[in-house]
């Protein structure tokens, strides 16, 4: 199979001592791409990294939990980091309501502004959308945003068809391996495949049989969601990459026969 991780904190300190093998296990999996988000300034350079290590496809954004680290400031050199590096997103992106102490006036400014960047670098976003979807689809449809993809998405049906009447796709994981994740697993097995992409979010957003994820879970994802919309998982993980290239404008690979 050919897969793609769609979002994957490769650099994060907790696989600093395994970071190799990880990536060797999710490439015998048959994962092709991994892509990897910035979520502060600080982790922009590590992002890099791991293009220049593993040939990963590098994301950078200011994410909403860090709001209260993120300056002014970080944004200029957000767009100067867009121009040089040519990434395939602006990531990790968007809004969370959930924690209350973040300042919801300054994650919404923060995130109106990298919209505006990804509309002049001409970027798909990878947004974080946590009890915040319908907020979050206003800016989109603000600026304009058609490409992208709604990471870890745990909204309702009605939601889930906005984002696809927007152009976004949905990121399904490691919350979907859970029996009693009924609303996401209902989504996963429902929504048209063509709206679906696999993503591990790791080491975040664990499986059922593990503590922490892994990029090399990316196959097992596409066995589960291939079980609860039965079919092969091999017709799974052709669609979701497909999906992935057209959301992240990378050339598509071509069928097999």
């Amino acid at each position: 199979m050919m897969l793609i991780d769609t979002h994957c904190h490769l650099d994060a300190p907790e696989f600093d001592r395994e970071r190799d093998a990880l990536v060797d296990a999710a490439r015998r999996t048959g994962v092709t791409d991994i892509v990897v988000p910035a979520v502060t300034v600080a982790n922009f350079a590590t992002t890099r990294d791991m293009r220049d290590r593993y040939g990963c496809l590098p994301a950078f954004g200011l994410h909403p939990i860090y709001t209260d680290q993120h300056l002014d400031s970080d944004l200029e050199q957000l767009d100067e980091w867009l121009t040089r590096e040519k990434p395939v997103a602006v990531g990790e992106i968007g809004l969370d309501f959930y924690l209350e102490q973040i300042d919801p006036a300054r994650q919404e400014r923060l995130f109106a502004e990298q919209l505006r960047l990804a509309k002049k670098h001409d970027l798909p976003v990878l947004l974080h959308v946590r009890r915040s979807a319908d907020r979050v689809l206003k800016y989109l449809r603000r600026f304009g945003i058609e490409r992208g993809i709604a990471h870890a998405f745990n909204g309702s049906e009605e939601q889930a068809r906005a984002y696809l009447r927007q152009g976004l796709k949905l990121g399904f994981g490691g919350a979907m391996t859970y029996s009693g994740s009924l609303r996401i697993r209902r989504l996963a097995a429902t929504l048209p495949l063509d709206a679906l992409v696999l993503e591990t979010d790791a080491p975040d957003i664990p499986p059922a049989w593990a503590a922490r994820s892994e990029p090399a879970d990316v196959a097992r994802y596409a066995s589960e969601l291939a079980s609860l919309r039965q079919l092969d998982s091999e017709q799974v993980a052709e669609a979701t990459s497909a999906n992935a290239r057209a959301a992240l404008g990378l050339p598509l690979m071509p069928r097999a026969n």
